[in-house]
Order: C-alpha cells, then sequence, then structure tokens
C-alpha cells in the first residue's frame, strides 16, 4: 500500500500576476485511529505559526521544540488568523468519540488565542436530492440545514461561520451558482481572518 506524507504547505493567491495579501496553508485531516498526541499538536502549532512551510508531519511523533522545524518566536506572517474545517455534508456523521475529543480540543486551544473558526462543508448536491437538481435552494433544504446544525454543535462552529459549498467534479465548464457560493466563502474567510488580524495589531 502506498504511504502518503502529510505536511505544512502555504498557497498564495494570485490576480493576474500579483499576489494578493492572504496565504491559505493546508493542513493534515484529522483521523479518529491515528495517535491523539501527534496530530492535535501538530495542527495546532502549525495555526499558531511554529511550524515551517514544507514540514512533513509525523503521525508517530509531535514536532517538538528543539526540532529545526519549529520556529520559538512565529512573525505574524507565519501565523493564521482563520482555521477552517473542511467537512464533507455527504459523509459527516461525527459518531467517533475519538474524532470529537480531537475537535473539542483543538476548538479550545484555538479559541484561547481568539482565533476564529469556520466550516466549509463541500458536497451539499450528494448530500441533498433537492440542491443536486437546484443549487440555488441551498438554503431553503432541510437536510443541508440539518448537517449544518451538526456541524455547529459538533465541531463547536456557530451557523454564521459554516458556508455550504457544491464541488467541481465532473464539470468541463464554470458554473455561476457554484462559483458565487465558493466565492462567497471566501470572501468571508477572508474577511474574519482580517478582522482578526487587525485585533492583534491593535494590542
Amino acid at each position: 500500500m502506498e504511504e502518503f506524507f502529510l505536511g505544512l504547505k502555504g498557497f498564495p493567491i494570485r490576480c493576474g500576476g500579483d499576489k494578493l495579501p492572504f496565504v491559505f496553508k493546508d493542513i493534515m485531516g484529522l483521523e479518529p485511529d491515528v495517535l491523539a498526541g501527534s496530530q492535535t499538536e501538530d495542527i495546532i502549532n502549525a495555526v499558531f505559526g511554529h511550524v515551517k512551510d514544507g514540514y512533513k508531519f509525523n503521525q508517530e511523533q509531535a514536532l517538538s521544540y528543539n526540532d529545526q522545524h519549529y520556529t520559538c518566536d512565529p512573525n505574524l506572517s507565519d501565523q493564521s488568523f482563520c482555521l477552517v474545517y473542511i467537512i464533507d455534508a455527504n459523509t459527516v456523521h461525527f459518531t467517533d468519540d475519538r474524532l470529537i475529543d480531537k475537535l473539542k480540543i483543538i476548538r479550545q486551544r484555538i479559541s484561547d488565542k481568539g482565533i476564529p473558526q469556520v466550516i466549509v462543508m463541500t458536497k451539499v448536491d450528494e448530500a441533498c436530492p433537492l440542491v443536486k437538481n437546484d443549487l440555488r435552494k441551498i438554503y431553503k433544504s432541510k437536510k443541508i440545514k440539518e448537517k449544518m446544525d451538526l456541524c455547529s454543535a459538533k465541531v463547536g462552529v456557530p451557523m454564521s461561520h459554516i458556508f455550504p459549498v457544491k464541488n467541481y467534479h465532473d464539470e468541463i465548464e464554470t458554473n455561476n451558482d457554484i462559483d458565487i457560493l465558493i466565492l462567497k466563502a471566501l470572501e468571508q474567510i477572508v474577511q474574519i481572518a482580517n478582522d482578526r488580524l487587525e485585533d492583534s495589531e491593535s494590542y
């Protein structure tokens, strides 16, 4: 079986040839059957800016402060100002207590530092036939509302910070309805992160 090494990687966003003043950092997903300590600590450290870009996560052991990939005194540009959970609406159940426990630890540690958290709930078309037939009815769907409620209750993110979107998968052209949901989520995430950044600079 092929083994995948998950690492921290920053993705700057460009408009034309210019970089926009924000970066998305992709970190490993949570798996309930992986050692609890290494995953949660590495994710928390990555959000706080202690993990250098390009570091490959070790599922057996969390990054320690004396490692060459650890930044003891991160700059503002190293830190994250919003944590985004990507959750599949079609498979979200939160039935594993180990996963819930990890989410609670991460939420508490991140919240203690005042860092906002949001959820992007993907594949809404696969979770609801009504939405699959007409994406514009996404906020009228009882199924999507129930899944948003579940995400809010289990992850601890307010409903106003949960953004349902449809993924591109077999489309060969862009679709305005899909793009509007994705861009609206992106706009809100950037605004939420910017508000937190301005708060941190005011101290």
